[in-house]
């Protein structure tokens, strides 16, 4: 047979597709001329990602701890990326999870015939003082490598990028606090390096054969104290000078609440992280170059450019976008309360359901948005995630992202959005909103807020806040359909009532 000339493609496996780094990583892959195939929990997680319909790109629906599941959906794979964490989902017991998973994935790439495993892990020294989750960070690179798998470690410190778990903490950190009493860690060294860079390393050992089996610092041109950090963050935001002042008392455990009550986020994440600070995580050597010369933003660079990135809309991924998605509880019988109205828009389902799709965020809820915050602060205080998760892009939204305190669950383009509640609740709550199209450029727009109540606290929590949904759903439908009129080009008419299909 002749030869053509034309290489076949590689096919490279992404365990974490979903995830912040992984979401990034599939389009530099792609760039790079790779057949990527996406190892997800969730498929409609990816519905919404720009670079979906790619014809290179590949999605299997699988569990992590499924090993003979797992060995099929990696077959064919070249290499696989494993960027799984169970931080966010798995609570105390994260770091046994996240080996038994890893030893699992070893054990499918081997039986797979992959031959080579990357993974993404923290900077540390080791020793008996290095922090909970830097060790467990160890712990999954030597699960990897159980199987004899060959392992590529890029091991990295803070990853300074829009919509980093880092850089939301600096952000709002610096954003809300003119004077912060910091725990002693503001005094730790630290090397950050920017997501841009993370993401030119990941893709670029693939293309060295060489790498595989080594472990590689990486970080970035700076080496600065986390207070410096903070400092050159607040400049980056034109903000007066923050006053840091460092206090012996503040333990992680405390430092982690005032994460979590500041920025958005929550304390199951904070607290690890947190711990984590205590460590300097700095790059011991700098092989990574050798093989892979790239310029490095320094941090004020990569700061700086993940304020333009957010400034322009133009995030890609999020941190809370990680993270598995509950299913949708049955919500037929039982003790289920339900609020339902609807309304005709006079614009197209299009229209209506970008203005449905605007909720949340800087967009605030179309009505009494006091009242939003104050249950946003109140559900902060008792540890739940509160309004400053925010969303990833003020326009359009996807399944398993984040809405202040909500969770899309269920997204039919022009037809259906459906949130589930993550708020702290006695009970479980979904709020949907349907659309359907009337003709003639007029639509249908029904509004759902179910809740099961859960004991006696549930019971009273839903009569409490009944006199409530007067202002706040009704305001919210009819500040979505004068929204819709806004977006279709037509004129704003004197608001109708929406109507009420009953509280029960």
């Amino acid at each position: 047979m002749a030869n053509t000339g034309v290489k076949a493609k590689r096919c490279v496996s992404i365990a974490g597709a979903t995830g912040y780094i992984g979401g990034r990583l599939v389009p530099r892959l792609l760039e790079d001329g790779f057949i990527v195939r996406c190892l997800v929990r969730s498929p409609g997680k990816l519905a919404e990602r720009p670079w979906i319909s790619h014809p290179d790109v590949e999605v299997c629906r699988v569990e992590m701890s499924d090993c003979t599941a797992l060995s099929k959906a990696l077959k064919g794979s070249d290499s696989a990326f494993y960027l799984v964490h169970s931080m966010e989902s798995a609570g105390a017991a994260y770091a046994k999870q996240d080996e038994l998973l890893a030893r699992r994935f070893a054990t499918a790439a081997k039986v797979a015939a992959v031959q080579r495993i990357i993974y993404l892990g923290g900077l540390g020294e080791t020793g008996p003082n290095l922090s909970e989750h830097l060790t467990s960070r160890r712990e999954v690179e030597t699960a990897l490598g159980s199987s004899g798998v060959p392992v590529t470690v890029l091991r990295a410190a803070m990853i300074i990028g829009s919509g980093s778990a880092s850089f939301e903490i600096l952000r709002y950190l610096v954003e809300r606090l003119p004077v912060m009493i910091t725990p002693r860690w503001v005094s730790t060294l630290c090397q950050p390096i920017a997501v841009r860079d993370v993401i030119g390393y990941l893709s670029g050992v693939l293309t060295k054969p060489e790498t595989a089996g080594q472990v590689f610092d990486i970080g970035g041109p700076d080496v600065l104290r986390y207070r410096e950090i903070l400092r050159i963050t607040a400049e980056e935001l034109r903000l007066p000078r923050r006053w840091i002042c460092p206090v012996p008392l503040l333990t992680p455990r405390l430092s982690s609440y005032w994460i979590h009550l500041i920025t958005p986020i929550g304390h199951s994440m904070a607290k690890p992280l947190a711990e984590g600070l205590k460590n300097p995580v700095v790059c011991r050597e700098n092989r990574i170059q050798e093989f892979l010369p790239q310029p490095l933003l320094g941090v004020r660079e990569a700061i700086r450019a993940a304020f333009t990135t957010v400034a322009e809309n133009r995030v890609a991924t999020n941190w809370s976008m990680a993270g598995p998605i509950p299913g949708d509880p049955d919500w037929a019988g039982g003790s289920v309360f339900r609020d339902a109205r609807e309304l005709i828009v006079d614009a197209p389902a299009s229209a209506v359901f970008r203005a449905v799709c605007r909720v949340g965020g800087g967009h605030g809820w179309y009505a009494a948005d006091w009242l939003w915050k104050l249950r946003g602060l109140l559900d902060r205080l008792v540890g739940g995630p509160g309004l400053r998760r925010g969303r990833r892009d003020p326009e359009s939204v996807g399944y398993g992202e984040a809405l202040d305190f909500w969770r899309v669950v269920g997204f039919e383009r022009n037809r259906r959005l459906a949130l589930r509640a993550e708020m702290k609740l006695p009970g479980e709550a979904l709020l949907e909103f349907c659309i359907e199209d009337q003709g003639g450029g007029r639509s249908l727009l029904r509004q759902t807020a179910l809740f099961r109540p859960r004991g006696v606290f549930g019971l009273l929590y839903w009569y409490a806040v009944v006199p409530l949904h007067g202002i706040v759903f009704s305001g919210m439908l009819g500040g979505i359909r004068a929204e819709a009129l806004r977006l279709a080009g037509g004129t704003s008419q004197p608001r109708a009532l929406p109507v009420d299909m009953g509280t029960n």
